[in-house]
């Protein structure tokens, strides 16, 4: 990677703004020997080996995301749904369309994506310290990282507009709940699934270490569903089609990133 001086330069933002995202891949395990003194490194991707899309064997979200979402930006209308604990693994797994799109590649001609993202006013169920006494720290850090990744998509995204001329719009709600899956939904077509399996860990924090449940979402396995492989696999991106617009129509309220 870059330096942190660099990466500030390149994109406008603090040192300190740099580190936080850095920080966040790192927890994620996308990135290795983040500090203040040396260039971050990628982390090695395990699972090349494996070939992706529709039918194909689940592979984690950091891997198979990616090239789907690519796919659904081919179409003249990208419309992509999603739900999760935060944006990190949609935010990356834009980049690569964005680059097609800024090398002239290919240009929808509009793009509307909406995100359901758990409200800061209800206790996570995960991420969650296993002594339940402790402060708020772990909140705080889960906040902060919800709304910086939600900031860099939604900005991302909306510089289309001014740059292509793409009709964009980024909308986002607020869950009263912690979702224990992560779904993302493509274009009416396809709907991806991921468990949120969790571990107990411990990590350095401001103020020490806490030992704490969370999971690890960038790794989850991310399974595949399209309606043209099979009536089976059509029912259910129907089916998660309509739980994703119940929620967005009922319980869930709006949402501020700050």
């Amino acid at each position: 990677m870059p330096t942190q001086a660099k990466l500030a330069d390149e994109f406008g933002v603090e040192r300190g703004a740099v580190r936080q995202a850095l920080r966040i891949l790192q927890s994620e395990q996308l990135l290795t020997n983040v500090s203040k003194g040396s260039p971050a490194t990628v982390a090695p991707d395990l699972a090349k080996t494996f070939t992706g899309g529709p039918g194909a064997p689940p592979r984690p979200t950091m891997v198979e995301l990616a090239p789907r979402i690519s796919a659904a930006f081919a179409a003249p209308h990208v419309v992509i749904d999603a739900l999760c604990l935060t944006a990190v693994s949609l935010t990356l797994a834009v980049g690569e369309p964005l680059r097609e799109i800024h090398a002239g590649r290919i240009k929808p001609a509009r793009v509307d994506v909406r995100v359901l993202l758990p409200s800061r006013d209800i206790p996570l169920a995960f991420p969650a310290p296993v002594d339940a006494s402790v402060d708020g720290r772990l909140q705080r850090r889960w906040l902060a990282q919800r709304n910086a990744q939600g900031q860099v998509l939604r900005h991302n995204l909306l510089a289309l507009r001014s740059t292509h001329g793409i009709d964009v719009r980024v909308t986002f709600r607020a869950l009263p709940f912690t979702p224990p899956v992560k779904l993302y939904l493509l274009n009416g077509t396809e709907a991806l699934i991921a468990y949120y399996t969790l571990m107990k860990r411990e990590e350095q924090l401001e103020g020490g270490p806490l030992e704490m449940y969370d999971a690890f979402g960038t790794q989850s396995l991310l399974f595949s569903f399209a309606r043209e492989t099979s009536r089976r696999d059509e029912a259910f991106v129907e089916q998660s089609q309509q739980w994703f617009d119940a929620l967005w129509e009922t319980i869930t309220t709006d949402l501020t990133l700050s």
